[in-house]
């Protein structure tokens, strides 16, 4: 059968393959310039010549679009994501993670809310744009935001990336925490602090260890990086060497006993954990008759928006007296497994740390 090459109009010989021009008026056969074969055109032109061309635009234009449905193989990648932008040029910019294990027996269901409760604080009151905001869960339609261990490892060296002085830093985190022994000798506990990707069980948790590496460990100097972690076990989960206790008001010594250190490049890192090494946290609906919420979250993004003035000391004490106050009212509510094993009051104590010491009832708490 004859083949037509539709881009430039000719006819490739059937024996010797060679091109040649289509002729301007229909005919049955036309003979090869290069070999004399009579080769066969089988299709009509149409009346008005320009049935090809009507072909050929269609190729080039390509056929109108049909609307994707949600749930559809091509909606996988919303129209932008900030990783597909070079993140230094954001002087403010944050990883949000929300896992809630939805296939899991043991599901979280506070989780997804506080990372868009997160999401509107930082851009209501600390001026972050949503661009430089990447929001993991398992319910976002691009791939790379759903929260495995391979994606928020990801997404946690975008947030550092080519970081410069002056830029503001956040990683959140809402999901599972666990702990594991440590083979090092630099926990005092004796224990790894991690979290738990979505596909852990498969693919293994992020351990403080890779956290610090990650994001804490690069910072420059007059970068500043916060990490808020509503998780259990989350304590010391950056590695920080510096460990603020505020029963006794006074900063306590965290460096390894290793002797390995856990300083920054010359940038200032805080860490805000939900509860100490040794405790868990839990989802609540103390505060909301309508939603469940990590205690922590909600406390100090509403404690923030009352006062955004105040300082990480006065934040740290607010904050344990709210959870005081739900636990009292027995409003705390953990996983079940957790609740059996600890009963109905789960004790958590918010926990600060930081790559330094510094006065804590003077320095504003800021992002």
């Amino acid at each position: 059968m004859l083949e037509e090459d539709l881009m430039e109009h000719k006819i490739v010989c059937l024996r010797c393959r060679q091109k040649f021009p289509q002729p301007s008026t229909y005919t049955e056969r036309v003979i090869c310039p290069h070999c004399s074969l009579e080769n066969p055109i089988l299709r009509k032109r149409s009346s008005s010549g320009n049935c090809m061309k009507e072909q050929l635009k269609k190729i080039l234009r390509g056929s109108p679009k049909k609307p994707v449905a949600s749930g559809s193989s091509l909606a996988k990648r919303p129209s932008f994501c900030a990783l597909d932008q070079e993140p230094g040029s954001a002087p403010k910019r944050a990883v949000l993670c929300g896992v809630t294990y939805k296939n899991w027996k043991y599901k979280l269901k506070g989780t997804i809310n506080d990372v868009f409760n997160m999401k509107d604080l930082l851009t209501q009151v600390y001026k972050f744009e949503e661009k430089n905001i990447l929001v993991l869960t398992e319910e976002q339609t691009d791939k790379r935001l759903i929260p495995t261990k391979v994606n928020i490892e990801n997404c946690l060296r975008w947030l550092v990336k080519d970081c410069q002085g002056g830029d503001s830093l956040v990683f959140y985190y809402s999901g599972h925490g666990l702990r594991q022994p440590d083979f090092n000798n630099d926990e005092r506990d004796g224990f790894d602090e991690t979290i738990c990707p979505v596909d852990f069980l498969k693919e293994g948790m992020i351990l403080d260890n890779d956290i610090y590496a990650t994001i804490v460990k690069p910072l420059p100097e007059g970068v500043t990086l916060h990490a808020i972690v509503d998780a259990c076990h989350s304590g010391t989960i950056l590695d920080l060497e510096h460990v603020y206790d505020r029963e006794q008001g006074k900063w306590i010594d965290n460096r390894p006993p290793s002797g390995a250190r856990k300083q920054t490049s010359g940038g200032k890192a805080y860490s805000i954990s939900a509860c100490e090494d040794d405790q868990v946290a839990a989802d609540t609906s103390a505060f909301s008759s309508k939603s469940m919420n990590g205690a922590l979250t909600y406390i100090l993004i509403q404690v923030v928006r009352e006062n955004p003035e105040i300082t990480y000391g006065a934040l740290l004490d607010e904050m344990q007296e709210g959870i005081d106050q739900a636990n009292q009212q027995g409003c705390l509510s953990g996983p079940r497994f957790l609740r059996r094993i600890f009963g109905p009051n789960l004790t958590q104590k918010p926990l600060l740390s930081a790559s330094e010491e510094f006065p804590v009832y003077n320095r504003t708490f800021k992002l």
